[in-house]
């Protein structure tokens, strides 16, 4: 019998490596089986480290600007092949860098963003896997192309500043300082929201409240925002603003659609399962364990174990789903592919306790061992 494992994170407890691994620990106990397990993620918060632990990958540490200026210390992954840097944008730009008090869509910039690809670069890198999520700007990802050596000029012919206030001001586009090696860089970028760029349901509109814009600067910034966009346009030729994912993250999904060669938008979840070379597992696996730290309506809507079961049904898997917790109506999971699913706490405990890590580790093994003896 063949089981592959795909946990998500149970945030603040265990990572997706340490979750599959004690489901493995307990599968083994229970019964003779080949166990493999993989790394699991959704392109948001955790997947550098679920795809640098899973695939022997190896952190890099790195100075670069935050997203109010200063300097923030950002990491991202390298993977074993020494072509593939993992990253995610909020270690440079995100929004948890940022105390709500000082939110400033006016200045905050994704520079640092940049400075993240042109580092990789550097160390040879040309496959990218970046998400976008949880970021602290509205700037369109001027910022980050700054970085790479784009030039966004004012009336005098230099640069303008950093932030959304200064969209308004770009006159001309150039960019003869661009890195070279860029040409030769391909980035599947992890965008899960299909907003355009401006307008009601564009970036500022839908996601700037939460980043500081205040309601009566919306439109002004969203105008500021539609001059980025007409002169991207006359520069390229070709209009991306109302592209599917072009508001993500401030406006940072248009810059990749706009300026970045080879780029894919896709789901966090999609390039994931592809990364980790997850079906090709699945394709000769008899079971497949999923989950994650809680199971509930949302699993059913689309989350990752739902995405892990519908890859295992496509090849006749049975799925098994393990969780924290779970709610009354997750059992619309079942319909989503999830053949059965089982909380890990085994008694009355409060919540702080159950997250302990190695608690939380114990419970897993345990409950995997009980839930595999029925096949033995």
């Amino acid at each position: 019998m063949k089981v592959t494992v795909a946990i998500d994170s149970f945030k603040g407890s265990m990572s997706s490596m340490e979750a599959g691994t004690a489901a493995r620990e307990g599968i083994l106990k229970a019964c003779d089986a080949q166990v493999i397990v993989k790394p699991l993620a959704d392109g948001g918060e955790g997947t550098t480290e679920a795809l640098v632990e899973g695939l022997g990958g190896e952190y890099v540490y790195t100075e670069v600007t935050g997203p109010l200026g200063g300097n923030v210390h950002a990491r991202y992954g390298v993977m074993a092949d020494g072509k593939t840097a993992v990253m995610e944008m909020a270690e440079a730009a995100g929004i948890i860098l940022v105390k709500t008090e000082d939110l400033n869509p006016w200045k905050a910039t994704t520079y640092g963003v940049g400075e993240m690809i042109a580092d990789a670069i550097g160390r040879g890198c040309r496959e990218f896997i970046i998400g976008i999520g949880g970021s602290a700007t509205t700037d369109g990802g001027v910022g980050m192309l700054m970085a790479l050596g784009y030039e966004f000029l004012d009336e005098s012919g230099n640069n303008i500043g950093q932030g959304a206030g200064e969209l308004d001001r770009i006159i001309a586009i150039k960019d003869e300082k661009v890195l070279p090696e860029l040409q030769e860089c391909h980035f599947q970028i992890a965008c899960d929201v299909t907003n355009p760029l401006c307008g009601d349901n564009g970036a500022v509109y839908v996601y700037g409240l939460q980043k500081g814009v205040r309601e009566e600067e919306k439109q002004i910034l969203d105008e500021k925002m539609k001059n980025y966009a007409r002169k991207t346009s006359e520069w390229l030729g070709k209009d991306n603003s109302a592209a599917a994912g072009a508001g993500a993250a401030g406006g940072l999904g248009f810059a990749f659609l706009s300026y970045v060669p080879g780029v894919e938008l896709k789901s966090g979840i999609e390039i994931i399962l592809q990364a980790i070379g997850l079906e090709e597992e699945i394709r000769s696996s008899d079971i497949v364990v999923t989950g994650e730290g809680r199971l509930d309506f949302q699993t059913a809507m689309g989350k990752v174990p739902v995405g892990v079961a519908a890859l295992a049904k496509k090849y006749g898997c049975r799925v098994i789903a393990f969780a924290g917790g779970v709610t009354e109506d997750a059992a619309e999971c079942n319909a989503k592919g999830i053949d059965a699913f089982f909380p890990i706490v085994r008694g009355i405990t409060t919540l702080e306790e159950a997250m302990e890590p190695e608690r939380a580790k114990k419970n897993m093994a345990l409950a995997s061992e009980q839930v595999f003896r029925l096949f033995i």
